[in-house]
């Protein structure tokens, strides 16, 4: 089941609203996120059918927290340092790092594909330590699940590089968001047909919907919140969503109760001058 912040993130009746005031903002320091990752984390064109969850994460974030998404289309943790992207990551001085690669080192006969127990997991830990060395804390996320489903189960290309970024996480002593089981137990729970509609297009196994892409940010979002509470603090606190929404529902149940107290009232008066009539 999805948690109040993860319904709030897909746009249902609740909403982030006066959660922090603008003095409380201000008392904060500031905090800056940036985003390094492929596909599934990029900033789509407003109005395109692909979104990645990069777009949606500051939706859950507090607002002294900044996002800066520096991912790239098609990016692997090898094209992501040869081609430069890291470097310059790391040039905007940020307060973390988030790192998602696993999708297009995964795929056979691309130039970013790496083996992931060997060039994978050096890579990862080549960035690690350029984080490490430039000041800024390192924070990795493992690759979301495709949607590919065999006998009613989600394939496991992934799984090895899931696998190996947990070991390098352990090695290095950096917090993991583990996207690939979370993901991976969602879609398993709600089946083929209905996380279908997490995807862009019918086929896609890949790249997300506006839907999708809200779905993996409320995701990453929890997992930051069980990685500690450092990282708890930079999302938008569960118990602050629930007052509003508990006193937004005592208003609905007040308005409710009003206005059957009112149709009860009429339906009175109708039977009153029904029996009026008869006697006459």
């Amino acid at each position: 089941m999805l948690s109040r912040r993860q319904l709030l993130i897909l746009g249902l009746p609740l909403v982030f609203t006066g959660v922090v005031s603008a003095q409380e903002t201000a008392k904060k320091k500031l905090v800056r996120i940036v985003l390094l990752g492929d596909s599934t984390v990029i900033e789509y064109p407003p109005g395109s059918v692909r979104q990645g969850w990069g777009r949606m994460l500051s939706l859950g974030l507090q607002d002294h927290v900044r996002v800066r998404n520096m991912s790239g289309y098609a990016l692997s943790s090898k094209t992501a340092i040869y081609q430069g992207t890291l470097k310059a990551a790391l040039k905007e001085k940020s307060d973390y790092v988030f790192i998602q690669f696993g999708h297009m080192d995964s795929v056979k006969g691309h130039e970013g594909a790496t083996a992931p127990f060997t060039e994978y997991k050096a890579n990862l830990r080549t960035m690690i330590d350029a984080c490490n060395q430039a000041g800024t804390q390192p924070v990795l996320i493992t690759p979301m699940h495709r949607h590919r489903f065999y006998r009613e189960r989600l394939s496991e290309e992934l799984k090895p590089y899931a696998y190996a970024m947990r070991a390098v996480g352990r090695e290095k002593r950096v917090p993991v968001v583990d996207l690939y089981s979370a993901s991976g137990e969602l879609m398993e729970r709600i089946g083929e047909v209905e996380s279908s509609a997490l995807f862009a297009n019918e086929g896609e196994v890949d790249l997300f919907s506006e839907k999708g892409a809200r779905i993996m940010a409320a995701l990453v979002l929890e997992g930051l919140r069980k990685v500690g509470p450092k990282y708890a603090e930079l999302v938008i606190p569960e118990s602050e969503t629930d007052d509003k929404s508990t006193s937004e529902d005592k208003e609905k149940s007040k308005g409710e109760d009003k206005e059957k107290s009112k149709g009860e009232d009429k339906e009175k008066q109708e039977k009153k001058a029904g029996a009026a009539a008869t006697t006459r």
